[in-house]
């Protein structure tokens, strides 16, 4: 993926997220978001992961 520099400065390069309407989400399909948690502990397949970090968009 080639980073467009005018529309995400402050990206996690190695995370991409199709949530658009997560406040963290920037551009096509990235996150800004510091540091991010995946949980449950419990989870025994991708299906059953979610995004601790999320946090809905203000409008």
């Amino acid at each position: 993926m080639d980073r467009n520099d005018n529309c995400c400065k402050n990206v996690n390069e190695g995370i991409t997220c199709d949530v658009k309407n997560c406040q963290y989400h920037e551009g096509d399909c990235y996150c800004t978001a510091q540091k991010i948690a995946v949980g449950p502990s419990f989870a025994t397949s991708s299906t059953d992961t979610v995004c601790a970090t999320f946090k809905p968009k203000k409008d």
